[in-house]
Formats: C-alpha cells, structure tokens, sequence
C-alpha cells in the first residue's frame, strides 16, 4: 500500500484547477459531457490528480453513455474507497482515492461483464498517461 498523503486546504487550492479542487476536495460534479475524458480513447492510465496515484486503465473504460468516464474495474482495488452518500435526496456508494481522499465519483451496479460495476468518474479527477 502507498503512503497517506495530508495536505492543508491552502496546499490543495495551490496545487489544483478551481475545477479539480471543487471536485476532489468538496465533491462537487462536473457536467455530463463536458470532461475531457467522457469521450477519450487512448490507451494509458488514469491517475489521481492530486496524487498520482494509478485508479484505472484504458482497457477497463467503457462508454456507459452516462456523460463521464466509466471503468468497469480499478487497478487495485486498495486504492479506492467507497463511502456512502445521501446527498442530493439520494443513496450511492462514493468513490474515494484512498491515497489523498479525493473525491473521485461513484460507483453503481450496472456496469458490463466481468464485473457489474460502473465507475463514474469525474474527468477533474483524473491525469492520464499514456502508455508508452
């Protein structure tokens, strides 16, 4: 497992777009269809913005046509963390990253083969590197 990463809110607002920090550091949601992953198709990995941590990689993203990027695995599953969350008058499983606790996005039940699982995720979330 990778070490904890704590940073001040100062040290994050630093660090991060508007758009990501409002989105990994007070779980905010960007648009359906206005990430710049929701309709991205190399192949690489997807990365924790605020830590770099690996969370998904290309070959496990599928188009769920939800509007955000969709993964049907994550790389280890130690480095997500699902969380519960009633907002919005609504009940869904958080997504975490488990190495800075960024908010990520959500995961359902309704995802492809092998799985059953869909990991939507905020594109504000996420770097991707390519493979190389």
């Amino acid at each position: 497992m990778m070490s904890k990463i704590v940073k001040s809110d100062a040290e994050w607002k630093a660090q991060l777009s508007s758009m990501e920090y409002e989105v990994t550091r007070h779980a905010a949601t960007e648009r359906a269809f206005s990430g710049k992953f929701w309709d991205h198709h190399e192949v690489g990995t997807y990365t924790c913005v605020c830590c770099s941590t690996p969370l998904f990689t290309s070959d496990a993203k599928f188009d769920s046509g939800c509007g955000w990027p969709s993964y049907f695995k994550a790389i280890n599953p130690a480095y997500v963390r699902e969380k519960i969350d009633t907002s919005h008058g609504m009940t869904r499983t958080e997504i975490l990253c488990n190495i800075c606790d960024a908010h990520l996005g959500h995961v359902f039940p309704d995802g492809p083969p092998p799985t059953r699982l869909r990991y939507c995720i905020n594109s504000a979330s996420l770097k991707f590197d390519p493979a190389t």
